[in-house]
């Protein structure tokens, strides 16, 4: 590529494959591969951005200088502030050139799936199943006008159980996801279907309605992550503060937003869905504190945020695809674990109250909603019975200083995901970290 001076300009140029197969029932709704060669260019003058996207790589220098044209030259344009916070990395880091799932026949991917999927067929409960298997490589290449040169991979592999269970009048919808990022290093075993059938089983005939209330909550690792990307991670990306100084002096860095107990950080670095080496504008990811022993310490930026409030990059411009321009986005979210307590631990201190397992989904800003769907009672410092909820919710700040309890670090775990911003869904992101305990939520 030829970059003029006077502009500055990128070009994000992804190729995808991926892979699907979907069985609805005994119907097998999807099975094929796909391949998608795309790039997206931008050029900035100092006063707008100009971009485009093609589906023909040959196509790139014709399209980078038609937006030159559109653009007016800048003599002054490396004084811009925008343009003073790119990163100029040049790296090459390709993960999975061994074990490319592009290299596994469509068939046995279709092969795994369809025995997982076969197994939960005999549940004599079982109204209807689906089971869906996903994955994807991209190839990612960045260069830049500054000289940004950058090739990088990332991989994911996803298998996922539905079903739908009936006894007279009760249903139970339940799921069971697993993640990696291989195709040999996907497991679901026949032990853990056989106890998801179970636990299904035992909620469909066994669950009981709860009183609404207030009552304490211990929240597993995947639902606490739902709660720290709903609740609080979503605040921390900082284009949602841009020209609003009320927010901004709500999320004030230095300010107590939470226990002490409570740490909540954001990295690209981790493998698994939300990895992601560096961001589409080529910032090397970061390990960001969004809060840090209780104190707001950081928020996530792309380099058009990062300059308006003079903070440093975090490598958190994103996008779905080539199709779109990069905007803030989480990566991998996770609540750290750093207390003395075992999940046990944490659920002996509870005389009455609720372990949240699972979740459907979540959502919400200053105040937050999460739809559990596998719960079950506490009492006097035991897990009992299996229990209908229909959501649990709260003021974002009351109850980030209602945690009174993180399990230790090895207790950790984390989950993939699918986010939605503005227009630009789905875009892969992990989350998770440490069980945690809450001592006063709403329980409908």
């Amino acid at each position: 590529m030829k970059f003029k001076d006077g502009f500055y300009a990128d070009v994000r140029h992804e190729v995808r494959y991926a892979s699907n197969v979907r069985y609805m029932g005994n119907d097998l709704t999807e099975c094929k591969d796909t391949v998608i060669d795309k790039a997206f260019i931008r050029v900035y003058d100092g006063k707008m951005w100009y971009y485009c996207s093609t589906d023909n790589p040959e196509n790139i220098q014709s399209e980078l200088d038609k937006l030159y044209d559109c653009a007016t030259q800048n003599p002054d344009i490396l004084n811009d502030p925008i343009i003073k916070k790119f990163e100029v990395n040049r790296d090459k880091l390709l993960k999975y050139e061994k074990n490319n799932v592009a290299d596994v026949p469509l068939d046995k991917k279709r092969d795994f799936i369809e025995k997982r999927k076969k197994f939960i067929e005999d549940d004599e409960y079982l109204k209807l199943a689906a089971a869906v298997y996903s994955d994807r490589r991209s190839v990612y290449e960045f260069r830049s006008s500054l000289g940004a040169d950058i090739t990088y991979d990332t991989q994911h592999v996803t298998a996922a159980i539905q079903v739908s269970l009936a006894f007279g009048k009760e249903t139970f919808d339940n799921h069971l996801i697993k993640s990696a990022d291989s195709f040999e290093n996907l497991k679901i075993t026949k032990a853990e279907l056989e106890e998801f059938l179970h636990e299904s089983d035992k909620f469909l005939l066994t669950a009981r309605s709860v009183e609404p209330g207030s009552y304490p909550v211990v929240l597993a690792p995947s639902v606490a992550g739902v709660f720290a990307h709903e609740s609080f991670g979503h605040k921390s990306e900082a284009d949602f503060m841009l020209g609003d100084e009320t927010m901004k002096k709500e999320w004030a860095i230095g300010k107590k937003v939470a226990a002490d107990i409570l740490s909540i950080y954001d990295t690209g670095d981790i493998y698994g869905t939300g990895y992601t080496p560096y961001d589409d504008e080529g910032t090397k990811t970061k390990k960001t504190y969004l809060i840090k022993d209780g104190i707001l310490t950081g928020r996530l930026h792309s380099a058009k945020t990062a300059a308006s409030i003079d903070e440093e990059l975090t490598g958190n411009a994103r996008a779905i695809n080539c199709d779109y321009e990069p905007i803030v986005r989480m990566t991998t979210t996770l609540i750290e674990g750093k207390g003395n307590d075992s999940f046990k631990d944490l659920v002996k201190q509870i005389r009455y109250g609720y372990f949240i397992k699972t979740c459907k989904h979540g959502s919400g800003l200053s105040r937050f909603t999460i739809a559990p769907n596998v719960a079950y009672r506490i009492e006097n410092g035991r897990i009992t019975c299996p229990v209908k909820i229909a959501v649990i919710s709260g003021d974002v700040f009351e109850t980030l200083g209602k945690i009174d309890g993180v399990s230790k670090a090895e207790d950790m775990q984390i989950d993939g995901g699918n986010c939605g911003k503005m227009e630009q869904f789905p875009l892969k992101v992990g989350m998770g970290g440490a069980y945690i305990s809450v001592s006063e939520m709403d329980v409908q």
